[in-house]
């Protein structure tokens, strides 16, 4: 009987090319998803994004309006691009999301072996967390794709010889772009305090020339200028890009909060974002992972990690909100516990090919069970789930194409002027100002010489009626 070489299968040599295809298929297909039809409205945060992204300008760089500069700049862009829609509106965050998510697979793939990276990021981009922050039309992407690709970057200066000259320059200008965002700072603090302290670390920074460093210097001077100046003119901007609140938290309601957060598992959400953030099954992952992260602490990729997460932890107790800043930190320790577990198994039988291939089945199934599982949880959480649909507004998809004017009330006003700016055929009033207009649902009353021909209303049991079409009464 000849011996048995998975290796010679097929399938076998195209394994890599066949996982990174249904990564890929997955990820375009989530973010689709996700971005088009699920939540498919915009919460309050999101509002108030688009109100800061229209807003911007020029002098905004010498301002406090420099926190999350960046990502209010590509927001705008995509309002004036496309006017102001549902789309438009997420499309930044959508892009970031894609970047951000080949970034984690590269990431993963640098730090573990190719098949713990399909794994790990099958898992990680079919996650609730991951889907929100990827359709969610605010800043909060940011948190991963700067983390991610900085993290990236420095993985690559080491190993790179012909292109390391533009990673440099890539590197310097990712770190600085980053600081605009609130709590990166500390990514940046975690490498530095790494390089320091782990010979490995230190001997390859050496590597790097005098001439390298000081033009990666200069492209940081000149990107973080606007903010240096901000900070100067208003040292409280300072104090929020460090995530220092201006009054003390209540540490016991944080810690209550952060458990929902991320030991919820029995609970139901009342935010916009559905918690626990990492399903049971994904949990395990990570402690595992932490175990043999911990475990193995003396190499450099998991000294970065233990650094971050302790640097982290403070910083999350003081701002529970901002937990979107852990979940890079998480996926890696999920792919440490899939990698720990897999090696053990591969330890225990080396060279029994039948033994290899009975542990990856239960392993397959495990990822399987969380990708479905996670995609499930999102799609019906956010289709029905009491506390979290009331909080996404499908307005925008309401207004009837036509549409002149639009009588809001003076908490609305704000966000309707937006969709006015950039379609200059609504105007937007809190009264009426021709024979036909819509009114809000905030906005509806008795107007003198008008009556109600229609009401557009939605599928939701509270609040439904989102819109009424006046006319004006002909005698």
């Amino acid at each position: 009987m000849g011996k048995f070489k998975i290796s010679e299968f097929y399938i076998y040599r195209w394994r890599f090319i066949i996982g990174y295809s249904l990564v890929a298929v997955g990820l375009i297909a989530a973010l689709i998803f996700a971005g088009m039809y699920l939540p498919g409205g915009i919460s309050n945060h999101e509002v108030q994004s688009v109100i800061k992204s229209s807003s911007i300008k020029a002098t905004d760089f010498w301002s406090t309006n420099a926190i999350n500069l960046p990502y209010y700049l590509l927001q705008k862009i995509s309002l004036v691009l496309f006017g102001v829609s549902v789309l438009s509106i997420k499309l930044p965050s959508i892009i970031l999301a894609f970047l951000s998510a080949i970034g984690m697979v590269l990431l993963l793939r640098q730090w573990f072996r190719p098949s713990i990276a399909v794994l790990a990021s099958l898992i990680a981009i079919t996650t609730g967390q991951f889907l929100f922050i990827a359709q969610n039309g605010t800043p909060d992407i940011l948190y991963l794709f700067w983390s991610v690709w900085i993290l990236l970057i420095a993985s690559l200066i080491p190993v790179q010889t012909k292109l390391r000259n533009l990673f440099i320059v890539a590197f310097f200008a990712m770190a600085a772009l980053s600081l605009y965002t609130p709590l990166s700072i500390y990514v940046i603090l975690v490498i530095a305090g790494a390089i320091i302290l782990h010979p490995h670390l230190r001997y390859l920074i050496k590597q790097l020339s005098l001439m390298e460093l000081i033009i990666g210097s200069v492209i940081v001077l000149i990107l973080i200028s606007p903010l240096i100046l901000s900070v100067i003119n208003n040292p409280t901007l300072g104090l929020s890009l460090l995530g220092i609140p201006a009054k003390w938290p209540n540490i016991g309601s944080n810690l209550a909060s952060i458990s929902t957060q991320y030991f919820g598992f029995m609970g139901s959400s009342a935010v916009t974002i559905i918690t626990p953030f990492f399903e049971l099954g994904s949990s395990l992952l990570i402690a595992i992972g932490a175990y043999f992260v911990i475990k193995n602490r003396s190499t450099a990729k998991n000294y970065v990690v233990i650094l971050w997460t302790l640097c982290l932890i403070p910083v999350i107790i003081i701002n529970p909100d901002l937990t979107s800043i852990t979940f890079l930190p998480l996926v890696i320790l999920l792919g440490s516990g899939l990698n720990g577990l897999l090696s053990h198994w591969y330890n225990l039988f080396p060279h029994n090919p039948y033994a290899r291939i009975g542990g990856l089945i239960p392993i397959v199934i495990l990822v399987t069970v969380l990708v479905l599982s996670g995609v499930n949880r999102y799609v019906y959480g956010y289709r029905y789930n009491p506390n979290i649909v009331p909080n996404f507004s499908n307005d925008l998809r309401l207004i009837p194409k036509g549409t002149k004017n639009i009588v809001v009330s003076n908490n609305e006003l704000a966000f309707y002027q937006v969709i006015s700016k950039y379609n200059k055929k609504i105007s937007i009033s809190t009264a009426p100002t021709s024979d036909t207009f819509i009114s809000t649902h905030d906005a509806v009353q008795v107007f003198n010489g008008y009556e109600i021909s229609q009401i557009i209303t939605t599928t939701t049991r509270d609040n439904s009626d989102r819109f009424y079409v006046y006319k004006k009464i002909t005698e």
